[in-house]
Order: structure tokens, then sequence, then C-alpha cells
């Protein structure tokens, strides 16, 4: 692979995403509709989402389960197509690359790392030839002997033997698994990664080795990396920007330092009160009580509110809106207002690879 320039922060965004969504229909069929007399059921997974993530930096989503966060990593590497918004790649909406060739080029600059390295490989393929087919598909070689010189320089980097490509993915264990997908995704010399919790599935101190891999590649080959997690333990050690999703939306965006430092969303708050205290501070912590609320019947206003300490009727009545204060960008009400108390939180530790 080669080495590429170093980022440039005054250029174009390598990525902007402005006003996406994606909404499913999950009503029952049509018939079933009629005689029970009941509406279609339409599912808001992500609604109304903007960022920017510039060339050679790391964006991370964070939020609960089922907040939408994996359907963004579908949405921006094509695999799903927006119900609203654009997505654009160094300043080029994506959605016209209209022939064969100008998707090829386009899909050969971004690769995906799935969440399960013991599902997101072939299991009757040996590793060689799963790492090789992104090579072969693009075109990258014009013999055997480079494709297999290739293969070998991928394995060594990402810390396997070549010897381990005459192997099959049962054969590894699930941090060696990722490594291997993470060799795939690099075969094709791509130039951003969306990784979709991609540690999530893994042992702690097997993570530690991962996102050190992860962070030296980066370094290596200015990669640019969107980084899916629910773990803000783990994404405050990789990330350079933070955005924090509840229900399909955006509630806050920061600078990681900044997010831990004084998180202006009571949402951002809860999730940071969840990492465990391993410095035994006897600081106090306020859980706040309730759950994710059923995304095809959201809560009107706020959807946060049936769950904010810090509520009112504005907020049950009036959806916030995004606005920046103090290099943050955040959607709340109370924030706004100033009905927020002061908040700071220790960084967590990074695990440690053993």
């Amino acid at each position: 692979m080669a080495r590429q320039r170093a980022p440039d922060p005054s250029a174009t965004p390598m990525l902007e995403v402005r006003d996406l969504a994606k909404y499913f229909d999950v009503s029952k069929p049509w018939l079933a509709r009629l005689i029970e007399r009941s509406p279609r059921q339409i599912l808001k997974a992500v609604d109304g989402l903007a960022f920017d993530i510039n060339k050679g930096q790391t964006f991370s989503l964070v939020g609960e389960s089922g907040c939408g966060k994996s359907t963004v990593a579908k949405l921006v590497v094509g695999l799903h197509a927006p119900s609203r918004g654009v997505i654009r790649f160094e300043g080029r909406d994506v959605a016209d690359a209209q022939s064969r060739a100008d998707s090829a080029a386009l899909r050969r600059r971004w690769q995906m790392i799935f969440q399960d390295p013991y599902a997101s490989l072939n299991p009757r393929w040996r590793v060689r030839d799963i790492i090789a087919e992104p090579i072969r598909v693009f075109g990258l070689v014009k013999s055997r002997r480079e494709q297999e010189d290739m293969v070998a320089g991928l394995l060594r980097q990402v810390g396997l033997s070549p010897a381990d490509g005459e192997k099959y993915p049962h054969e590894f264990s699930g941090g060696q698994r990722q490594r291997i997908s993470i060799a795939r995704a690099l075969s094709s010399n791509p130039e951003f990664l969306v990784c979709d919790e991609p540690t999530s599935a893994l042992d702690v101190s097997v993570q530690a080795q991962i996102l050190n891999l992860m962070k030296d590649l980066q370094r290596e080959f200015g990669l640019t990396y969107l980084f899916i997690s629910h773990n803000l333990a783990v994404v405050y050690h990789l990330s350079d920007k933070i955005g924090v999703m509840y229900l399909g939306r955006l509630c806050e965006v920061a600078g990681a330092k900044d997010l831990f430092a004084r998180p202006q969303h009571p949402y951002t708050r809860l999730l940071l009160e969840t990492i465990p205290d391993l410095e035994m501070t006897g600081r106090e912590r306020e859980p706040v009580a309730g759950e994710v609320p059923n995304p095809i019947n959201p809560p009107s206003g706020c959807a946060f509110h049936p769950r904010c300490p810090f509520a009112n009727e504005r907020c049950r009545s009036e959806v916030p809106m995004p606005t920046e204060s103090a290099g943050h960008i955040v959607a709340c009400h109370a924030a706004e207002e100033g009905r927020l108390p002061d908040a700071t939180y220790t960084p967590p530790k990074q695990p440690v690879a053993s």
C-alpha cells in the first residue's frame, strides 16, 4: 500500500453528511392492515443527521443499541439507499456515481469492517482468497505472483504470518479473525474505513490490540475512520470527534476531550455515568432511569424528555434544533437555556493489551 500524504485541515472534508435520513416501512401486509383498519408504521432509523469528517481523522458515533448507528454506517458505504439527504465524498455527491466505472472507483476508496468477525468471513474460503477478493475485483495487480505478494504483505501489516493465508477462518481466534477482516478492508488501498463496532465481540485485552493496530495503520497510511461503537471508553482513545446519537438523531457533537471534560447534553452525561469508576473517586452518580422509547412511536418534542431530569413543557412539545455552544453542537432546550448544572468527568483509561 502506498504511503498517503498528511491530511490538510483546510481542505474540503473527506465525508460530508447533510440531513441524512433512512425510514423503514415495518407495516403489516396490506390485507392485514385493511382488516384491522391499522395505519402504516414507519420506523425512522436515522432522521436528519449532519456531520463532517476531515481527512486523516476519526469521527465516532456512539449511543445505545437501536439508536441508528449501524444504519448510518450502511448508508455511508451504500448498503442502504437514503430516504432523504446527501452524502458527499471529497465534495462529490455519491448519488451522482451513475455508471459502473464511477461506482467502482468510489467503492475502491472506502471499505467497511463489520462487527462480527465470525459472520463476515466466508467459512469455505482460505484466508488468502478472502483477502485477495477486492484485489481481483478492482484489478489492482496484473499477475498471480503480485497478488500473492500483496496478500502476504497485508497479513504482515495486521500482525499475522503469510503462512496463515493457507488456513480457514475457523482456525483463528476472534481477534485474529478481526485482523483478517482489517487486512481484507485494506487490500483495495482505501482511504476511508467505516468500522461498525469492530471490537464489541472481542475480549477487553484483544480489543486493545485491535484498537492499537487501527491507530498504527491510520498513522502510517493517513486513513480516515467513521467508527461506530456503544462504548465511550473505547472511542475516547481513538477519536478526534464524537457524535452522540439518540433515537436516530444527533444530540451532541464535540471533540473527544471536550465531550468528556464538559458534556452539554443530559444523554451524553447518562452514557458517561455508565463508564466504570476505576479510580474509586467516590463521585456521586445520578443515573437516569428508563429505557429507549419505541422508534416506531417516539415521544413528542425531544425524544429524550421521558428520561431527562431537566425536561420541562417546552422539551415535551418542541423538537430541539442543533445549536453551537462552547465548541459543542447540542440539540437540547435545557442546554440552550442554561438549565443544566456544570459537570465534568474523568477520561477513561485505555485497555491494556496483553
